[in-house]
């Protein structure tokens, strides 16, 4: 067994990707750490994302820290700078988008059961320390967590966005090559 070359390796992403960008955006709450910043953007570009909107305090390109993490990323996904992640909400909700925060909350539900008629959808994630801004919270259509089974009560935030984007992919992205998916059940018809 060989790894591939990094020719061969974009020659195999480029078999897998769709024409057009997912309609998934990133929104990034009031990011304390430029290294973060720089994890969702390499991210979001490897998961051929619409969009990724820097709100408030959130380090925008070109930023030494954002850089180092994103790997060039910055310049290969379409991004923007939002004063306040509120009038992002807004306007994305304004556009037709679902907005869903990434939160623990008595009403969160796992990010596995975003059903795939709430697309387009903006994820929102929020500050290192306090997480979503309750505000964002209120103006959000939905609410996701990502089930946790160990001790630990958080995963880092752009881990945390990493597993989550991949999770919502799966119910939007077209069959991998050779994949065969499953025909769903059909109801039975009558007599």
């Amino acid at each position: 067994m060989r790894k591939l070359t990094h020719e061969e390796k974009r020659a195999r992403w480029r078999s897998y990707r769709p024409p057009q960008r997912f309609p998934l955006a990133a929104v990034l709450d009031n990011l304390r750490s430029a290294y973060n910043v720089g994890s969702i953007f390499r991210t979001a570009a490897c998961a051929h994302l619409a969009e990724v909107i820097l709100c408030g305090i959130t380090a925008c390109p070109p930023h030494k820290e954002v850089e180092k993490t994103a790997l060039g990323a910055t310049v290969m996904i379409p991004w923007r700078h939002v004063p306040h992640t509120l009038e992002a909400v807004r306007d994305l909700k304004g556009r037709g988008w679902t907005v869903a925060a990434l939160e623990i909350t008595e009403n969160s539900v796992p990010v596995q059961l975003i059903p795939p008629h709430r697309f387009p959808l903006a994820l929102v994630v929020g500050n290192e320390v306090t997480g979503v801004d309750e505000a964002v919270l209120a103006e959000a259509d939905l609410v996701v967590e990502i089930p946790q089974f160990g001790e630990k009560e958080s995963l880092n935030v752009a881990v945390a966005f990493g597993i989550a984007v991949y999770l919502i992919l799966e119910k939007c992205r077209p069959p991998l090559p050779g994949e065969v998916r499953p025909v769903p059940d059909r109801p039975a018809g009558p007599g």
